[in-house]
């Protein structure tokens, strides 16, 4: 068993009922979305223990061998092509660790979301789609599904109860709209109930955005 990630922990409430597990996008590292947990609207939603794990050090292909934090090395500037699979499993292996924690802290799966930005959103993905158990949600901002041809086959059935919230920018030129808007559809025909927006930006985030992500969350830990 690999040692558990690093990550920054904020605690809304004492004794949190709720755990939200927040990966981080390419080069980035934990710190990314802690400011998040104060521009959220929270309020008459239970205690949640947001965990923000630090992905580990690795060359990216696509940026020269750069040794930085990524959840898996990206080998083409066409995503889609010649996907680290063996790196997506490993990091996989690392957030079920993170899961498993917060089990054991006394928060049950269908209580537990795993969010993500941009290979954050890929990693949310990549395991909340095949964890075993149905989750209290999938939070995926500006990313996609990995691996979509092997997620008919390996997904759980105790997945498709669990609530997906995605949202991209029409403009992302780091991860094509086409590409966020296939991996939705992929979801659907799949059986997922997804909630979809997408806003006029970039790769990145909005005001209007973090108001929808806290409508959702009281909506799924109502």
């Amino acid at each position: 068993m690999s040692e558990l990630l690093e990550t920054i922990e904020v605690v809304t409430a004492p004794n949190p009922t709720v755990a939200i597990i927040w990966m981080h996008g390419l080069g980035a590292d934990g710190n990314d979305f802690v400011s998040m947990t104060n521009e959220l609207d929270l309020a008459g939603l239970p205690g949640i223990r947001f965990v923000f794990p630090n992905a580990n050090t690795m060359p990216v292909t696509i940026n020269n061998g750069y040794v930085m934090r990524s959840w898996y090395d990206i080998v083409h500037a066409d995503i889609g092509r010649r996907e680290d699979e063996a790196g997506l499993r490993a990091s996989q292996v690392q957030i079920e660790a993170l899961i498993a924690r917060e089990k054991a802290r006394g928060i049950p799966a269908s209580r537990i979301i795993l969010a993500g930005f941009s290979q954050g959103c890929a990693m949310t993905l990549q395991t909340g789609l095949r964890h075993p158990e149905t989750l209290a949600g999938l939070m995926c901002l500006s990313g996609y599904v990995p691996l979509a041809d092997k997620i008919a086959a390996e997904r759980s059935e105790a997945s498709l109860a669990t609530p997906i919230f995605q949202v991209h920018g029409q403009y992302d030129g780091v991860i094509p709209m086409t590409r966020a808007v296939a991996s939705r559809d992929l979801l659907t025909a799949l059986g997922y109930q997804v909630e979809w927006h997408d806003y006029p930006m970039q790769h990145s985030l909005c005001q209007e955005e973090v108001e929808h992500i806290g409508a959702w969350l009281k909506k799924v830990l109502g």
